[in-house]
């Protein structure tokens, strides 16, 4: 292990000089020395020192908070308006039949039938595994954390292999099954078969092309995954209140989604002439009335803003959380910082949350209307292609700045538009550092839970096989339970996301004002690169063991 002088060069001969400039002080402030005791004075500095607000904090984006209440208030409004003007003929308005002596819809007479099914053996099996999946789901989770905090390299160099051995065992698999199911066989013949197998490989190759260009990275990844491990493991409540969050959620869209049901039951039933019959016939159809579609774009704006609310406030409470324990000096955990944080969230800064999931809600919606977009001529479909590129680029930046804007508003107690503007500037300092947080240590992780799944799917399989009376259903029973393993790591990998990033912003705010909250993270994060002309200084021996 290289000493710490190694660990971050001089200024006049490494590359790295420039990021080792306080974030948001002008280039002619100079390096600052990380051991000074006190920061930048107002004079040298365009912006006040950045620090983590533990005091009470003011209301902020008072706007976007009373849009959000006045949109959900009216949404329940109506809601309750709908149940109570809702008729009952509604659930049966197709056995209404055409009374030509009082020209109007009546409901004749009719006996009810009840139907009772059994559960199959397919059905019973299916339920017990995802039941079984889910239960083990949270033990997987938090023995993945404990390993990337204890053996995040081992973990990594084991899991890497398995990237190339699944894929190609699969599509091996698959090829060989095919060519002796009958069924199959004669399906697909076997010309399209060799093609779908050298193209998957063609694939796989290229996979494999990626991982080996990009080995030199991996060194420093495992230790962004090791300190952002630790940092989750020492807020380990995170993971209980986060999916409480959720659940919260589900209870909020419950009665919305009741009220849209109900909404539908608003009108009624109205003969309607047919034509082309060549006489005079009538039949009954059910008539909405006319503000039932207004409802239904009220609640789903609603729900979409509400969705993307309730993510951005566990972005904040993630970072609100995790910047606490950063900051604090002692060895002990900061008390009571997820409660704080909470209430911070759903507190003065819930008008952010709603501003910033307003934000996402609506690239979501862009983003959709973009991707659906029909091509018509090819000329035209090659300027829509171009248009295609164009927007998704600008929403991935959108979704970029914002989810770096909460978390200094989680930070910091800022609104919006002030978060984005400090945003902004530590951003054009060190953008492609963030973007190699982001995406490497991303790849890393879904990699591991990929194999993680698909390991858990083979023994499914095993043991349905051996318990089970299954046919060709056991294969798509373990499907099904790799995809639901799969979502729920895929979660806690999304949490530890936001850990890296969140991190990284309490990093950079430590550099900038000169100070070294947490030593390990400093001796981690400064060999990041910083321009596409300076690579990483990542060396195995100047890097933690």
């Amino acid at each position: 292990m290289g000493s710490r002088d190694e660990a971050q060069p001089s200024v006049a001969q490494d590359p790295f000089a420039a990021a080792a400039q306080p974030l948001l002080l002008p280039p002619a402030a100079g390096l600052v020395d990380p051991s000074a005791s006190s920061p930048p004075s107002p004079d040298e500095d365009s912006y006040s020192p950045i620090s983590y607000h533990h005091g009470r904090r003011p209301i902020r984006d008072l706007p976007a908070l009373l849009l959000f209440l006045i949109l959900s208030l009216a949404t329940f409004a109506l809601g309750i308006a709908a149940v109570a003007r809702r008729n009952p003929a509604a659930s049966h308005a197709s056995s209404f039949v055409y009374d030509r002596s009082t020209s109007s819809c009546v409901l004749p007479s009719s006996n009810s039938f009840s139907s009772s099914s059994s559960s199959s053996t397919f059905s019973k099996d299916l339920i017990w595994t995802l039941v079984v999946t889910l239960l083990l789901a949270g033990p997987i989770a938090l023995a993945v954390l404990w390993l990337l905090r204890h053996y995040a390299k081992q973990v990594v160099y084991a899991s890497i292999p398995f990237f190339i051995v699944i894929p190609s065992f699969l599509n091996v698999y698959w090829f060989v099954a095919c060519a002796v199911g009958h069924d199959c066989r004669h399906a697909f013949p076997l010309a399209y078969r060799i093609i779908v197998l050298v193209f998957v490989f063609l694939l796989i190759g290229i996979f494999l092309w990626i991982i080996v260009a990009n080995l030199h990275r991996i060194e420093l990844t495992i230790h962004i995954v090791r300190v952002s491990a630790t940092a989750l493991a020492s807020n380990i409540g995170l993971l209980a209140v986060l999916p409480l969050l959720g659940i919260g959620l589900l209870a909020y869209f419950s009665p919305i989604i009741v009220f849209l049901v109900f909404s539908t039951w608003n009108g009624r039933v109205v003969p309607r002439e047919v034509e082309g019959t060549g006489k005079e016939y009538y039949k009954c159809v059910w008539k909405q009335e006319s503000w039932v579609p207004a409802y239904f774009a009220i609640a789903i704006i609603t729900m979409i803003w509400s969705a993307a609310t309730l993510m951005e406030a566990k972005v904040y409470l993630i970072s609100g959380t995790v910047a606490q324990w950063y900051f604090n000096k002692e060895e002990s955990r900061p008390s009571k910082s997820i409660r704080s944080s909470l209430r911070n969230a759903f507190g003065p800064s819930f008008g952010t949350v709603c501003f910033s999931g307003m934000t996402v809600g609506a690239v979501r919606v862009v983003r959709a209307i973009v991707d659906s977009g029909k091509q018509g001529e090819e000329a035209r479909g090659f300027i829509n292609l171009i248009l295609k590129c164009c927007a998704n680029f600008v929403l991935a930046a959108i979704d970029f700045v914002n989810k770096f804007t909460i978390i200094f508003a989680a930070i910091t107690g800022e609104g919006y538009c002030s978060a984005a503007k400090m945003t902004y500037e530590l951003l054009r300092r060190n953008l492609l550092s963030a973007v190699f947080v982001e995406t490497v240590s991303t790849r890393i992780l879904v990699g591991i839970i990929f194999v993680l799944s698909a390991f858990y799917a083979i023994a499914v399989c095993a043991i349905l096989r051996g318990i089970s009376a299954l046919g060709m259903e056991m294969y798509f029973v373990a499907a099904l339970a790799w995809l639901l393993l799969i979502v729920v790591l895929g979660y806690f990998v999304h949490v530890l996301d936001n850990v890296i990033d969140t991190i990284y912003v309490c990093y950079a705010i430590d550099r900038d004002k000169g100070e070294v909250c947490k030593q390990v993270v400093h001796e981690v994060y400064v060999l990041l690169p910083v321009s596409r002309n300076h690579g990483s200084s990542v060396n195995r021996s100047s890097l933690i063991p």
